[in-house]
Protein backbone atom coordinates (compact mmCIF):
# COMPACT_ATOMS: atom_id res chain seq x y z
CA UNK A 1 0.00 0.00 0.00
CA UNK A 2 1.19 3.43 -0.58
CA UNK A 3 0.31 6.45 1.64
CA UNK A 4 2.29 9.35 0.68
CA UNK A 5 -0.66 12.27 1.23
CA UNK A 6 1.11 13.42 4.50
CA UNK A 7 4.61 13.21 2.96
CA UNK A 8 5.85 16.99 1.26
CA UNK A 9 8.10 16.90 -1.59
CA UNK A 10 11.50 15.78 -0.56
CA UNK A 11 15.29 17.52 -1.41
CA UNK A 12 17.25 15.27 -3.11
CA UNK A 13 15.89 11.81 -1.27
CA UNK A 14 18.26 8.95 -1.20
CA UNK A 15 16.27 5.89 0.17
CA UNK A 16 18.33 3.71 3.02
CA UNK A 17 17.05 0.23 3.90
CA UNK A 18 18.19 -2.58 5.77
CA UNK A 19 16.07 -6.00 6.95
CA UNK A 20 16.42 -8.39 10.01
CA UNK A 21 17.47 -11.84 9.13
CA UNK A 22 20.54 -12.99 6.64
CA UNK A 23 21.75 -10.24 5.72
CA UNK A 24 21.93 -8.79 9.14
CA UNK A 25 24.71 -10.33 11.38
CA UNK A 26 25.15 -9.00 14.64
CA UNK A 27 21.91 -6.92 13.53
CA UNK A 28 24.60 -4.28 12.63
CA UNK A 29 22.91 -3.14 9.44
CA UNK A 30 19.27 -2.78 10.55
CA UNK A 31 20.59 -1.06 14.26
CA UNK A 32 22.19 1.42 11.41
CA UNK A 33 18.87 2.31 9.82
CA UNK A 34 17.38 2.37 12.97
CA UNK A 35 19.78 5.12 14.45
CA UNK A 36 19.64 7.36 11.48
CA UNK A 37 15.59 6.78 12.31
CA UNK A 38 16.10 7.86 16.02
CA UNK A 39 18.52 10.17 15.56
CA UNK A 40 16.87 12.38 12.92
CA UNK A 41 13.37 11.76 14.05
CA UNK A 42 11.94 10.14 11.28
CA UNK A 43 8.17 10.11 10.68
CA UNK A 44 6.58 6.27 9.59
CA UNK A 45 4.23 7.46 6.88
CA UNK A 46 3.69 3.64 5.69
CA UNK A 47 4.13 -0.28 6.57
CA UNK A 48 3.98 -3.23 3.93
CA UNK A 49 0.89 -5.39 4.58
CA UNK A 50 2.18 -8.04 6.88
CA UNK A 51 -0.24 -10.80 5.40
CA UNK A 52 0.91 -10.33 1.83
CA UNK A 53 5.03 -10.99 2.68
CA UNK A 54 5.94 -12.82 6.02
CA UNK A 55 5.28 -16.46 7.40
CA UNK A 56 3.89 -15.54 11.14
CA UNK A 57 4.91 -18.88 12.19
CA UNK A 58 8.72 -18.09 10.74
CA UNK A 59 8.11 -14.16 12.11
CA UNK A 60 5.69 -14.51 14.99
CA UNK A 61 3.56 -11.70 16.16
CA UNK A 62 4.27 -10.15 19.77
CA UNK A 63 1.26 -9.57 21.96
CA UNK A 64 1.35 -6.71 24.55
CA UNK A 65 -0.50 -4.64 26.63
CA UNK A 66 -1.18 -0.81 27.31
CA UNK A 67 -3.28 0.46 29.66
CA UNK A 68 -4.22 -2.86 30.13
CA UNK A 69 -5.75 -3.42 26.63
CA UNK A 70 -3.99 -6.32 24.59
CA UNK A 71 -2.55 -4.96 21.43
CA UNK A 72 -0.78 -7.65 18.74
CA UNK A 73 2.28 -6.04 16.77
CA UNK A 74 2.68 -8.01 13.52
CA UNK A 75 5.87 -8.41 11.36
CA UNK A 76 6.62 -5.89 8.61
CA UNK A 77 8.32 -3.33 6.69
CA UNK A 78 7.67 0.18 7.31
CA UNK A 79 8.77 3.11 5.90
CA UNK A 80 9.75 6.54 7.27
CA UNK A 81 11.44 9.88 5.83
CA UNK A 82 13.62 12.26 7.60
CA UNK A 83 14.21 15.89 6.81
CA UNK A 84 18.32 16.82 7.22
CA UNK A 85 18.95 20.58 7.05
CA UNK A 86 22.07 22.59 6.15
CA UNK A 87 23.73 24.03 3.76
CA UNK A 88 23.07 21.67 1.64
CA UNK A 89 19.55 19.80 2.89
CA UNK A 90 19.16 16.11 1.78
CA UNK A 91 15.96 14.48 2.65
CA UNK A 92 16.66 10.29 3.73
CA UNK A 93 13.46 8.01 3.17
CA UNK A 94 14.61 4.98 5.49
CA UNK A 95 13.61 1.41 5.09
CA UNK A 96 13.57 -1.08 8.05
CA UNK A 97 11.53 -4.19 8.20
CA UNK A 98 12.19 -8.25 8.31
CA UNK A 99 13.48 -10.23 5.29
CA UNK A 100 9.63 -10.92 3.85
CA UNK A 101 9.44 -14.70 3.80
CA UNK A 102 7.21 -14.97 0.49
CA UNK A 103 6.46 -12.91 -2.63
CA UNK A 104 10.08 -11.13 -2.85
CA UNK A 105 9.55 -9.83 -6.28
CA UNK A 106 6.32 -8.03 -5.29
CA UNK A 107 7.93 -6.96 -2.16
CA UNK A 108 10.72 -4.97 -4.30
CA UNK A 109 8.06 -3.50 -6.76
CA UNK A 110 6.45 -1.97 -3.47
CA UNK A 111 9.25 -0.28 -2.09
CA UNK A 112 10.44 0.73 -5.67
CA UNK A 113 7.02 1.80 -6.08
CA UNK A 114 7.51 4.44 -3.12
CA UNK A 115 10.84 5.15 -4.70
CA UNK A 116 9.20 6.46 -7.45
CA UNK A 117 6.94 8.33 -6.26
CA UNK A 118 9.26 10.54 -3.90
CA UNK A 119 11.31 11.24 -6.23
CA UNK A 120 14.50 8.87 -4.66
CA UNK A 121 17.83 9.35 -6.72
CA UNK A 122 19.59 6.45 -5.28
CA UNK A 123 18.99 3.19 -3.14
CA UNK A 124 21.51 2.20 -0.55
CA UNK A 125 21.27 -1.10 1.11
CA UNK A 126 22.87 -1.62 4.19
CA UNK A 127 23.95 -5.44 5.03
CA UNK A 128 25.90 -7.10 7.42
CA UNK A 129 27.95 -10.56 7.42
CA UNK A 130 30.06 -12.96 9.48
CA UNK A 131 33.62 -13.52 8.34
CA UNK A 132 37.25 -14.43 9.45
CA UNK A 133 38.12 -11.07 10.75
CA UNK A 134 39.27 -10.23 14.06
CA UNK A 135 37.41 -7.61 16.71
CA UNK A 136 40.45 -5.75 17.06
CA UNK A 137 41.06 -4.05 13.57
CA UNK A 138 38.67 -2.01 11.97
CA UNK A 139 35.61 -3.08 10.52
CA UNK A 140 35.56 -3.99 6.99
CA UNK A 141 33.06 -2.42 4.89
CA UNK A 142 32.81 -2.92 0.73
CA UNK A 143 30.77 -1.00 -1.21
CA UNK A 144 29.34 -3.20 -4.63
CA UNK A 145 27.14 -2.03 -7.15
CA UNK A 146 25.73 -3.64 -10.57
CA UNK A 147 25.86 -0.76 -12.21
CA UNK A 148 28.94 -0.26 -14.08
CA UNK A 149 29.12 3.30 -14.35
CA UNK A 150 28.47 4.01 -10.48
CA UNK A 151 31.04 1.47 -9.75
CA UNK A 152 33.27 3.58 -11.88
CA UNK A 153 32.23 7.13 -10.90
CA UNK A 154 31.77 6.11 -6.93
CA UNK A 155 34.53 4.15 -6.74
CA UNK A 156 32.65 0.77 -5.90
CA UNK A 157 33.27 -2.49 -6.53
CA UNK A 158 31.07 -4.49 -9.78
CA UNK A 159 29.29 -7.20 -7.96
CA UNK A 160 30.68 -10.45 -9.53
CA UNK A 161 28.89 -12.61 -6.69
CA UNK A 162 27.63 -16.13 -7.46
CA UNK A 163 25.67 -18.54 -5.40
CA UNK A 164 22.44 -18.07 -2.72
CA UNK A 165 21.20 -14.17 -2.07
CA UNK A 166 19.02 -12.83 0.14
CA UNK A 167 16.44 -9.74 0.00
CA UNK A 168 19.45 -7.36 -0.09
CA UNK A 169 20.63 -8.99 -3.72
CA UNK A 170 17.09 -9.22 -4.98
CA UNK A 171 16.29 -5.76 -4.01
CA UNK A 172 19.65 -4.22 -5.57
CA UNK A 173 19.06 -6.10 -8.70
CA UNK A 174 15.23 -5.04 -8.77
CA UNK A 175 16.59 -1.52 -8.37
CA UNK A 176 19.15 -2.01 -11.92
CA UNK A 177 16.27 -3.14 -13.81
CA UNK A 178 14.13 -0.08 -12.80
CA UNK A 179 16.61 1.86 -13.73
CA UNK A 180 17.58 3.47 -9.99
CA UNK A 181 21.28 3.54 -9.49
CA UNK A 182 21.69 1.12 -6.14
CA UNK A 183 24.59 0.31 -3.68
CA UNK A 184 24.98 -2.31 -1.25
CA UNK A 185 27.29 -1.72 1.81
CA UNK A 186 28.28 -4.74 3.75
CA UNK A 187 30.24 -4.74 7.23
CA UNK A 188 31.82 -7.82 8.12
CA UNK A 189 31.45 -9.15 11.28
CA UNK A 190 33.67 -11.53 13.35
CA UNK A 191 32.03 -14.81 13.21
CA UNK A 192 33.24 -15.76 16.59
CA UNK A 193 31.42 -13.02 18.62
CA UNK A 194 28.33 -13.02 16.20
CA UNK A 195 25.80 -11.93 18.88
CA UNK A 196 23.75 -8.90 18.44
CA UNK A 197 24.43 -6.10 19.05
CA UNK A 198 27.68 -4.87 17.12
CA UNK A 199 28.02 -1.51 17.76
CA UNK A 200 31.33 -1.35 15.93
CA UNK A 201 29.89 -2.75 12.51
CA UNK A 202 27.23 -0.43 13.02
CA UNK A 203 29.41 2.41 13.07
CA UNK A 204 31.98 1.29 10.48
CA UNK A 205 28.49 0.88 8.34
CA UNK A 206 27.03 4.95 9.24
CA UNK A 207 30.58 6.16 8.62
CA UNK A 208 30.75 4.81 5.05
CA UNK A 209 27.28 5.82 4.51
CA UNK A 210 28.25 9.47 5.74
CA UNK A 211 31.27 9.33 2.58
CA UNK A 212 28.62 8.03 -0.22
CA UNK A 213 25.78 10.49 0.71
CA UNK A 214 27.48 13.42 1.55
CA UNK A 215 26.10 13.66 4.78
CA UNK A 216 27.25 14.16 8.60
CA UNK A 217 25.37 11.86 10.71
CA UNK A 218 25.11 12.59 14.19
CA UNK A 219 26.81 9.17 15.99
CA UNK A 220 25.77 10.10 19.61
CA UNK A 221 26.94 7.67 21.95
CA UNK A 222 27.65 5.14 19.03
CA UNK A 223 31.67 5.99 19.29
CA UNK A 224 31.54 4.85 23.02
CA UNK A 225 28.97 1.98 22.59
CA UNK A 226 31.83 0.50 20.11
CA UNK A 227 34.82 0.90 22.20
CA UNK A 228 33.04 -0.50 25.52
CA UNK A 229 31.76 -3.66 23.02
CA UNK A 230 35.88 -4.11 22.19
CA UNK A 231 37.17 -3.91 25.35
CA UNK A 232 34.67 -6.56 26.45
CA UNK A 233 35.39 -9.00 23.40
CA UNK A 234 39.11 -8.29 24.62
CA UNK A 235 38.58 -9.54 28.21
CA UNK A 236 36.81 -12.39 27.28
CA UNK A 237 39.43 -13.36 24.49
CA UNK A 238 41.66 -12.79 27.19
CA UNK A 239 40.18 -15.58 29.25
CA UNK A 240 40.62 -17.99 26.40
CA UNK A 241 44.27 -18.82 25.20
CA UNK A 242 42.72 -20.72 22.32
CA UNK A 243 40.90 -17.95 21.50
CA UNK A 244 43.65 -15.48 21.64
CA UNK A 245 45.28 -17.08 19.67
CA UNK A 246 43.10 -17.25 16.88
CA UNK A 247 42.46 -13.63 17.15
CA UNK A 248 46.42 -13.33 16.69
CA UNK A 249 46.40 -15.25 13.26
CA UNK A 250 43.72 -13.42 12.22
CA UNK A 251 45.49 -10.58 12.96
CA UNK A 252 48.43 -11.24 11.09
CA UNK A 253 46.91 -12.25 7.74
CA UNK A 254 44.89 -9.12 7.82
CA UNK A 255 48.02 -7.22 8.59
CA UNK A 256 49.59 -9.32 5.77
CA UNK A 257 46.90 -8.68 3.30
CA UNK A 258 46.86 -4.73 3.78
CA UNK A 259 50.54 -4.39 3.25
CA UNK A 260 49.78 -3.63 -0.35
CA UNK A 261 47.26 -1.08 0.83
CA UNK A 262 49.45 1.26 2.56
CA UNK A 263 50.58 3.51 0.20
CA UNK A 264 50.48 7.41 0.02
CA UNK A 265 47.36 7.51 -1.76
CA UNK A 266 45.77 5.52 0.25
CA UNK A 267 46.84 7.29 3.31
CA UNK A 268 45.46 10.38 1.28
CA UNK A 269 41.62 9.12 0.86
CA UNK A 270 41.56 7.86 4.67
CA UNK A 271 42.59 11.47 5.61
CA UNK A 272 40.40 13.09 3.21
CA UNK A 273 37.38 11.10 4.47
CA UNK A 274 38.84 12.35 7.99
CA UNK A 275 38.81 16.19 7.24
CA UNK A 276 35.08 15.68 5.43
CA UNK A 277 33.71 14.20 8.44
CA UNK A 278 34.74 16.66 11.17
CA UNK A 279 34.48 19.54 8.69
CA UNK A 280 30.60 18.12 7.85
CA UNK A 281 31.54 18.68 3.84
CA UNK A 282 30.09 17.01 1.07
CA UNK A 283 30.86 13.32 -0.48
CA UNK A 284 30.15 11.93 -3.56
CA UNK A 285 26.75 11.55 -4.24
CA UNK A 286 24.76 9.92 -6.97
CA UNK A 287 22.27 10.68 -9.93
CA UNK A 288 19.44 9.27 -11.34
CA UNK A 289 19.98 7.49 -14.60
CA UNK A 290 17.25 7.16 -17.34
CA UNK A 291 14.27 4.76 -16.50
CA UNK A 292 14.59 1.55 -17.21
CA UNK A 293 12.04 -1.48 -17.05
CA UNK A 294 9.80 -0.08 -13.99
CA UNK A 295 8.77 -3.84 -13.03
CA UNK A 296 10.68 -6.76 -11.78
CA UNK A 297 9.18 -9.61 -12.53
CA UNK A 298 11.45 -11.67 -14.26
CA UNK A 299 12.39 -14.96 -12.29
CA UNK A 300 16.00 -15.55 -12.60
CA UNK A 301 17.72 -19.06 -12.87
CA UNK A 302 18.38 -20.63 -9.61
CA UNK A 303 20.98 -23.55 -11.36
CA UNK A 304 24.11 -21.93 -10.05
CA UNK A 305 25.82 -24.30 -7.48
CA UNK A 306 26.88 -22.71 -4.59
CA UNK A 307 30.67 -22.77 -3.97
CA UNK A 308 32.74 -25.06 -2.35
CA UNK A 309 33.21 -24.38 1.28
CA UNK A 310 36.21 -24.09 3.38
CA UNK A 311 36.42 -26.20 6.72
CA UNK A 312 34.10 -25.17 9.71
CA UNK A 313 34.48 -22.84 11.84
CA UNK A 314 32.34 -22.31 15.02
CA UNK A 315 29.56 -20.36 13.82
CA UNK A 316 28.51 -18.52 17.07
CA UNK A 317 25.52 -19.07 19.99
CA UNK A 318 22.50 -18.65 18.19
CA UNK A 319 23.21 -19.14 14.83
CA UNK A 320 21.86 -21.79 12.23
CA UNK A 321 24.03 -24.08 10.26
CA UNK A 322 22.99 -22.51 7.42
CA UNK A 323 24.41 -19.26 8.89
CA UNK A 324 27.64 -20.60 9.07
CA UNK A 325 30.61 -17.83 7.93
CA UNK A 326 31.20 -20.22 5.61
CA UNK A 327 28.14 -20.16 3.76
CA UNK A 328 28.43 -16.68 2.69
CA UNK A 329 25.22 -14.49 2.70
CA UNK A 330 23.76 -13.57 -0.48
CA UNK A 331 25.70 -10.74 -2.89
CA UNK A 332 28.32 -10.69 -0.01
CA UNK A 333 32.05 -9.59 -0.35
CA UNK A 334 34.36 -11.76 1.01
CA UNK A 335 34.79 -12.57 4.79
CA UNK A 336 37.73 -11.09 5.03
CA UNK A 337 35.78 -7.69 3.43
CA UNK A 338 38.13 -7.41 0.72
CA UNK A 339 35.30 -6.92 -1.75
CA UNK A 340 33.66 -8.68 -4.59
CA UNK A 341 30.47 -10.17 -3.84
Amino acid sequence: MIELESVPELVDPVMVAAFEGWNDAGDAASTAVGHLDREWKGEVFAALDAEDYYDFQVNRPTVWLENGVRKVTWPTTRLSVVRVGGEKPRDLVLVRGIEPSMRWRSFCNEILGFAHELGVEMVVILGALLGDTPHTRPVPVSGVTSDPDLARTMQLEETRYEGPTGIVGILQEACTHAGVPAVSLWAAVPHYVSQPPNPKATLALLNRLEDLIGLRIPLGELPEDARAWQLGVDQLAAEDSEVAEYVQTLEEARDTAELPEASGEAIAREFERYLRRRDGGPGPGGHATESGDATYLRDPSSSRARPSKPPRTDPGPGRKPEERPEDKGPDEPSGEGSGGE
